[in-house]
């Protein structure tokens, strides 16, 4: 049976279908990150419910989506039902006793827990171009963008700040295509485009302040246990590739933030990416190449990352590579692309001699699972055909007054619903535009001596006439000139971005 060094998974069985022993999962190589794989209806939530209750009970903070809100339930106490309770007997769990786990509700809509924002400065310019599935020449554009803003000062927190940065830099299009190389108001304008239809799907909640901070998703609880962030994905997965950018902004803040700590004796936090075919489909190679480093290096700052999806296909091969601690429930296998994928699931598990690997993936049944675990040394185990336990807390979502009650209870309650707008780049141009027409109103009332009397075919000293110097600036050309002089020289230094594009704050 699991100790305080690990997480007991369930029994596995003799080919006889007899108990053989106990399958755990040994806190110090939590941080080996792992996979939970399966089809729909086999278990995955509940081997992911199990596992966030285990990592809790260790005094490890864990951070899960909720995709059908099955996983709500987990912030209740559990109930001794006949088949729960008949699976707690047959993999000799005893005693088998009922918890609830603090849990810490999120939304990035607000609606179904504390709201989640992030500032289009943490988001970065490789991030963004994924979440917006923007061209190559687009996407260059958008690093320019980036770059303008560290270099001039410009504050990128919300939608409206990094909509007038573009609307700045199309009207900026030939000065800074001398300096960066083409820029095209026909790209600008797609990506404005682009960022209305992110607006209409609700992204606009995401970005802006109070932004995330890491620290509040790895609380722990006076009694020793790690909290559960449950972040309700039932509306956010209406837009995909929103969902999967968010989860990947997230692990890189994790990576940017915490320190290097090393071999631990269990993880500092628990991450799990569900659904996470989402992250890697149609993907450039630039960024699963950087995913790829992120899930190798972020071991050493003691985080873990476990993704789960149906089908092991859905994860690079260098990505899999990393994943130490495996649960494959089961899979079909009716077309060619599904026998490949349990193929590929067989020969990813150390063999077992006892049963042929394939064979068995294609026959379990609902609430069993092929493990194989890092035992000592970091090598994994041999796979076993295992009964996953039946978890502690509720199976099954909670009521609606019930996730009320939790939010009004959390520690975070209050500290992100209100929107915080300072001032950044959108009112920063608007207030250098402003002074720059004031200026240029005054030049032209210099310059006609203070007469409001108007010659007929001249420019009257309001500047309503049609008429302008050849050698006077525009509006636009003086507000963008006065931008650079006083904000740019304020600034001293460019804001160093991370593995990601997001900020490198140091903090």
């Amino acid at each position: 049976m699991a100790d305080e060094t690990s997480i007991f998974i369930g029994a596995s069985r003799k080919p006889d279908d007899s108990y053989q022993r106990a399958e755990e999962l040994l806190l110090r190589y939590g941080n080996r990150h792992g996979l939970v794989t399966g089809a729909t209806g086999t278990g995955k939530t509940v081997s992911l419910q199990i596992l966030a209750e285990g990592f809790s009970n260790a005094g490890v903070p864990v951070f899960c989506a909720d995709i059908k809100g099955d996983l709500s339930g987990i912030a209740m106490m559990g109930e001794a039902k006949d088949f729960l309770v008949k699976r707690a007997e047959q993999i000799k769990l005893d005693p088998y006793q009922f918890q609830e786990f603090p849990v810490i509700f999120w939304d990035l809509f607000g609606e179904q827990g504390h709201p989640i924002r992030a500032t289009i400065s943490e988001m970065g310019p490789l991030l963004l171009s994924r979440l917006m599935n923007l061209t190559e020449a687009q996407e260059g554009v958008m690093n320019i963008a980036f770059r303008i803003a560290d270099e001039e000062g410009l504050l990128l927190l919300d939608l409206k700040d990094l909509q007038a940065l573009l609307a700045n830099i199309a009207e900026r299009a030939d000065e800074l295509s001398a300096r960066y190389g083409n820029v095209t108001k026909p790209s600008v304008g797609a990506i404005q485009r682009t960022l209305l239809v992110l607006e209409s799907q609700g992204a606009a909640n995401f970005f802006g302040e109070p932004a995330l901070r890491i620290a509040d998703i790895m609380r722990t609880t006076r009694d020793g246990r790690g909290a559960i962030s449950v972040l309700a994905a039932d509306k956010l997965m209406m837009n995909p590739r929103l969902y999967a950018t968010f989860l990947l902004w997230l692990m890189s803040e994790l990576f940017e933030e915490l320190p290097e700590v090393g071999d631990l004796d269990r993880p500092k936090l628990v991450f799990f990416f569900d659904e996470a075919h989402l992250l890697f489909e149609d993907a450039p190679k630039v960024l699963i190449d950087r995913v790829e480093q992120v899930v190798r290096l972020i071991r050493s700052k003691g985080v873990g990352v476990y993704f789960v999806t149906q089908n092991p296909l859905d994860i690079p091969e260098k990505v899999l590579a990393q994943l130490g601690n495996r649960v494959q429930h089961a899979l079909r296998a009716y077309t060619p692309r599904e026998q490949q994928a349990v193929r590929t699931a067989a020969e990813t598990f150390r063999p077992n001699p006892d049963f042929d690997c394939a064979t068995a993936i294609t026959q379990l049944a609902t609430g069993e699972a092929l493990v194989s675990m890092l035992e000592d040394k970091g090598v994994p185990a041999m796979v076993q055909r295992t009964l996953i336990r039946p978890p502690s807390s509720r199976l099954g979502p909670i009521t609606p007054d019930e996730r009320r009650k939790i939010i009004a209870e959390s520690p975070v309650a209050g500290q992100y619903d209100e929107v915080v707008d300072r001032e950044s780049a959108f009112e920063m141009l608007q207030k250098k535009a402003k002074e720059a027409q004031d200026a240029e109103a005054q030049a032209q009332q210099q310059n006609s001596g203070g007469s409001r009397w108007t010659i007929p075919g001249f420019d009257d000293v309001l500047g309503t006439g049609n008429r302008r110097s050849s050698n006077r600036q525009t509006v636009a050309e003086a507000a963008i000139k006065s931008v650079v002089r006083s904000v740019g020289s304020s600034v001293g230094r460019a804001i160093v971005r991370g593995i990601l594009g997001s900020l490198a704050r140091g903090r």
